[in-house]
């Protein structure tokens, strides 16, 4: 792979070469990706989307939006100092194209802004009670009216091969999503693969899927144009990694690891002492202790350590990056970059405590039970409803229940997969609280 390739300004649609010389410095198209990003309705609805605790009433536990917001920062650190060792390595991106140290940054900030779009409400548990409907559920049904990949795009769906079919999606008059550039929808693509095989190898890549089977042509097209190293031909397609999903990874990987474990601490699930202690053990070695030892608030003491460790991570997940360039380039780097961090030990820690103090926390488990139901009757009520409607045998609740869908996810007379693929981005789309309306709504537990 080669920057100037993966550095691609193109959009959806383009028929000529968007150079970088050309841009407008004061707007450049990398930072359109993010003003497009940040105003999309699918943004905007996870500002109440569960991050780590399921429908929270209190103010500082963190949502799938202020956890984006805070992975993007992380990410346009991360790619702007990676960037700038990369045109030291490589000084004729910016004497011949004009690259400058904050496209990378823009880039990365403009992925990670997205890296959250497509998932579901009510956290990791939501993919995951979408998936179980068909692999368990009433939607076993279906299976022998789909292929293998299309029944496995379900039965395992993924948020972000929806966060793809999200911004790359043509709809009448909205053609290519958000139209983003192929650099940043590149630099999102996390698991640029199938979902089958799964998990066909150990390499980070193939860990999950990134987009269904419904986004195939679209995902090659933009593989293509960025000189993605193809991994997998034939019958099962897949690809390497744009360099720049690590950065965008290992922000991501930043955020849940110290603030996920910060809102266990603010919401008491974690004693201030012990957590603090393990916060310390990450950054003994930049710590200022005389500045430590005179904050008297334990939120001031926390916000100190927290933005301690984050730069403390930062600057070695972008030593790694650059260390490790020329394998990831050629697709031979197979771990994410906090994997290879020297402070290893001291992540293990802190995500074991999270797992064990907040993950698995009664209060997140038995909202995560909920979720599980609600969604579970949310697919069935609609699946059900379009399929009739699709085999002529729609009941008039049936034609009422269609009526209450958005306009775009009304359309039945799809083929069977594209109509269950649509309801499960619909139910994706819920907020938290949207869902448990909705699902009252239905039961008739709210007029």
């Amino acid at each position: 792979m080669n920057w100037e390739n993966l550095l691609s300004l193109k959009r959806h649609g383009d028929t000529l070469k968007r150079l970088r010389k050309e841009q407008d410095e004061t707007r450049l198209g990398f930072e359109v990706d993010y003003d497009r990003i940040i105003f999309s309705t699918a943004f905007r609805s996870l500002q109440d989307k569960t991050q780590v605790i399921p429908l929270s009433k209190t103010d500082f536990v963190h949502t799938r939006l202020t956890h984006s917001l805070e992975v993007s920062v992380v990410g346009r650190s991360l790619g702007r100092i990676a960037g700038q060792k990369v045109l030291e390595r490589h000084p004729y991106l910016k004497e011949s194209y004009g690259y400058r140290f904050n496209d990378f940054g823009a880039i990365v900030a403009a992925a990670s802004l997205a890296h959250d779009i497509g998932n579901p409400p009510f956290g990791h548990s939501g993919e995951q009670a979408i998936g179980e409907y068909f692999k368990n559920g009433n939607g076993r049904r279906y299976k022998e009216k789909l292929t293998a990949k299309e029944f496995q795009d379900l039965i395992d769906f993924e948020g972000n091969a929806n966060g793809f079919k999200l911004l790359t999606e043509s709809r009448e008059g909205v053609l290519g999503g958000l139209r983003l550039s192929y650099a940043t929808l590149g630099a999102f693509m996390k698991y640029p693969k199938e979902s089958l095989p799964k998990k066909p190898t150990p390499h980070i890549s193939d860990k999950k899927f990134g987009f269904f089977q419904s986004e195939k042509v679209a995902f090659q097209d933009i593989a293509m144009e960025l000189g993605l190293v193809q991994t997998r031909i034939g019958e099962h397609i897949a690809y390497c990694r744009h360099p720049l999903t690590f950065l965008v990874e290992a922000a991501d990987d930043i955020c849940y690891t110290i603030i996920d474990f910060e809102d266990g601490i603010n919401l008491g699930l974690i004693p201030e002492d012990y957590a603090l202690e393990f916060l310390i053990k990450l950054v003994k070695d930049n710590i200022d202790t005389k500045k430590y030892n005179s904050l008297q608030l334990k939120e001031d003491r926390l916000s100190y350590l927290r933005a301690l460790a984050i730069n403390t991570l930062i600057r070695d997940a972008v030593r790694i990056f650059v260390e490790n360039e020329e394998a990831i380039l050629q697709g031979d780097f197979e771990t994410s970059l906090l994997d290879k961090s020297t402070y290893g030990a001291q992540i293990d820690d802190i995500i074991s405590i999270s797992v064990e103090k907040i993950y698995r926390s009664v209060e997140v488990l038995e909202k995560e039970i909920a979720g599980y139901r609600i969604i579970a009757d949310i697919l069935d009520f609609y699946c059900s409803a379009l399929i009739h409607h699709k085999e002529g045998k729609a009941s008039n609740y049936d034609r009422l229940m269609v009526q209450m869908l958005p306009q775009k996810f009304r359309n039945y007379e799809l083929n069977t997969y594209d109509i269950l693929l649509s309801i499960c981005c619909y139910v994706a789309s819920l907020s938290d609280s949207a869902a448990i309306l909705l699902h009252k709504k239905i039961l008739g537990l709210e007029l």
